[in-house]
């Protein structure tokens, strides 16, 4: 009886060697391929000057796609009056370009790190800011 390999029929991804189902039929796994569209956007971004919907135009990628990548902060708008119009900080409400703070709150919320957390006795279950005390 012959023993099999056991890495007789795997595929790998071309880009970071990551094992691939026997049923896939692509070279690169789908987060390579991702991080390969992201880096064409990126590109196509710094040397157009577009919007949101004509990067999904261009790329044939959802506009939600698009926005993920602005709200997550890896891309943003170059000039101020091309936000979305939707997109506001989730603390002050302030139009953002991208993220989901704007610049105020996010220096604010990381200069008081250790500042959350603390309950006050008598109250459980309840979460109070250490300024609140």
């Amino acid at each position: 009886m012959q023993q099999a390999n056991l890495f007789e029929n795997l595929s790998f991804c071309s880009v970071c060697r990551t094992p691939l189902p026997t049923s896939y039929e692509g070279e690169i796994c789908p987060t390579c391929m991702e991080n390969q569209l992201f880096n064409e956007v990126k590109e196509y971004i710094r040397s157009n000057d577009v919007t949101e919907y004509q990067v999904a135009e261009h790329f044939k990628i959802p506009q939600r796609q698009v926005k993920k990548w602005i709200t997550e902060g890896r891309i943003e708008y170059k000039e101020e009056e091309q936000t979305i119009a939707a997109l506001h900080c989730s603390i002050c409400g302030e139009k953002i370009a991208f993220g989901t703070l704007c610049q105020k709150c996010y220096h604010a919320q990381h200069d008081n790190k250790a500042g959350y957390a603390m309950v006050k006795e008598g109250e459980k279950d309840k979460m109070r800011f250490m300024e609140d005390l």
